[in-house]
């Protein structure tokens, strides 16, 4: 089975179907969720050394940082086909 890659900039990618939230950084809860992941080395960098604009949290608890806005990330994970049914996110959007 192909897997669907989610880009998160500058040549990085992610399994779009371990993806399980795509949140905004500037809230204290979010800033708490970087440093705790960081204590934990579950952190993942993927900024390229430019400001942190959107995390991703994956179903392995890994957290993942990327200079991409969370709406561009959100319209990106929304156009994501999944072949197998149990996500089709575009299909129930046309029907």
């Amino acid at each position: 089975m192909p897997r669907k890659l989610l880009s998160l900039g500058f040549g990085n990618t992610v399994v779009a179907r371990r993806v399980l939230a795509i949140l905004n950084p500037a809230s204290s809860p979010m800033k708490r969720l970087r440093e705790e992941a960081r204590e934990a080395r579950r952190l993942v960098d993927a900024t390229q050394g430019r400001r942190t604009r959107s995390i991703i949290v994956t179903d392995s608890g890994h957290v993942i940082l990327s200079a991409i806005q969370t709406e561009t990330m959100s319209q990106r994970f929304e156009q994501t086909q999944f072949e197998d049914g149990l996500v089709a996110l575009s299909e129930e959007e046309e029907s």
